[in-house]
């Protein structure tokens, strides 16, 4: 047990690969020894970081997704909304080397630290198809909480791939693409079990939208409860 800890403001990304009968998603497995998670298969994510929002981008994120990002508590900011879909693509690009992008309007400024393979592509980060499927909030009493919005994006939107992320050293030592379904998803943790039931339910009936009802997982007396955000 901890003491109470505020959730931090988070993102993780789902890709989906819909080419095949079944859809595909992306999982890393988590070096055993890194404290959140060991040894899990996760979805590739990780806490907002103060520069996200300044980062210039290809396209803005839809105005539909954004009012979605803008709902519940505690309030925040469209730049904040902004924020935590730029650190989804950031995150993903950290840790699994595949870059969401495209090129710009003119020349693509030279952006340093994680966002230089943009650079080095010669793309801008593009948050305009990301599609947000669910938000949740770690348990209290864990020794690091999270508050997490978990977006979608289809695989065909990844634009640049950079070689030598996955390693044995890595905070993500395998990456795999497994069925919707398959066992591999069974070690999901809980949480992310549901997201992940949230976004099949989205998939069965055909195409994504920004402006769909975004369900919030929180815990309350010990409890998991399942609200829908501005609901």
């Amino acid at each position: 047990h901890h003491p109470y800890r505020r959730p931090v403001d988070a993102a993780t990304l789902i890709l989906v690969d819909r080419t095949g009968a079944v859809p595909k998603v992306l999982v890393g497995k988590r070096h055993d020894k890194v404290v959140f998670m060991p040894g899990k298969f996760v979805f590739p994510g990780g806490r907002v970081d103060k520069t996200d929002n300044r980062v210039p981008v290809a396209a803005p994120i839809p105005d539909a997704l954004e009012a979605n990002l803008l709902k519940g508590r505690p309030k925040i900011a469209p730049s904040r909304a902004r924020a935590l879909a730029v650190a989804a693509i950031r995150e993903a690009c950290e840790e699994t080397g595949l870059c969401l992008g495209r090129k710009g309007n003119g020349a693509v400024p030279a952006l340093e630290g994680p966002w230089k393979p943009f650079t080095d592509a010669g793309l801008l980060p593009d948050p305009s198809g990301l599609f947000l499927i669910a938000r949740a909030i770690t348990p209290p009493g864990r020794v690091r909480r999270f508050d997490t919005r978990f977006f979608t994006a289809d695989a065909s939107a990844i634009a640049h791939r950079v070689e030598g992320v996955i390693h044995a050293d890595a905070e993500l030592v395998e990456l795999v693409w497994v069925e919707i379904g398959s066992k591999p998803l069974a070690d999901l943790h809980p949480m992310t079990k549901k997201v992940l039931s949230e976004l099949e339910g989205r998939l069965s009936t055909g195409a994504l939208r920004h402006d769909a009802d975004v369900p919030f997982f929180h815990f309350y007396g010990g409890t998991m409860h399942r609200d829908v955000l501005g609901a």
